[in-house]
């Protein structure tokens, strides 16, 4: 099985997670294999500084290695056992998940194409570009939501790291992207396209 490995990255809240899910929905289940970069933190006690000044968007903060590794394993059939990692307390969890090779196989996270040595394993790379000011609505809302945070620990987070952040790794990626998305997954003509292209590669011959 020769697998086609896609990047997903951009911005936090810039809608990445639902452009992999539009795109993992229009395939059957046994077809896809989703994978989060997120995953791939170092666990915060492998950093020696107070909590509220961890920065999760540099990157240093992601065992990148070990993706890779993983990443050609799965393109080789193997399965992997990936870490877990609980984001209320920052930490990787004993357990692992394990994930089984497919066809399409879908990773997404902020600094995706920031490394070299991951950057050129992806057959498609795609950026998804989203205003400032809905990212920063998005971010407000589910990590209140979803992770338990305050508005202002929310808010403090994005003036000090997140927005420094994206302006010096995130946003310039994006001129490694083969396709640049606005909108996140909503852009319904960009998705259509894309799913063309995954379909066209899929099954062909």
């Amino acid at each position: 099985m020769t697998s086609l490995l896609i990047g997903i990255a951009g911005g936090i809240a810039a809608g990445k997670t639902t452009l992999s899910q539009v795109l993992k929905n229009a395939f059957q289940k046994d077809e896809v294999t989703r994978i989060r970069h997120d995953y791939y933190y170092y666990d915060k006690r492998s950093f020696p500084v107070l909590e509220d000044r961890f920065n999760f968007d540099h990157p240093d903060c992601f065992e990148t290695d070990l993706l890779v590794i993983h990443l050609k394993k799965l393109l080789n059939g193997e399965a992997i056992d990936r870490p877990i990692y609980c984001y209320k307390t920052n930490q990787r969890l004993e357990q692992r998940k394990l994930i089984y090779p497919s066809p399409i196989i879908i990773v997404e996270g902020l600094l995706l194409f920031y490394y070299p040595q991951l950057r050129e394993l992806f057959n498609l790379k795609i950026y998804v570009d989203t205003d400032a000011d809905i990212r920063l609505l998005q971010l407000i809302s589910r990590d209140i939501k979803e992770r338990g945070r305050s508005f202002e620990s929310v808010k403090n987070q994005y003036l000090t790291v997140v927005k420094p952040m994206h302006e010096k790794f995130v946003e310039p990626t994006k001129y490694y992207a083969d396709i640049i998305i606005p909108n996140g997954g909503l852009n319904e003509i960009a998705n259509d396209l894309i799913i063309s292209k995954i379909k066209s590669h899929l099954y062909s011959g």
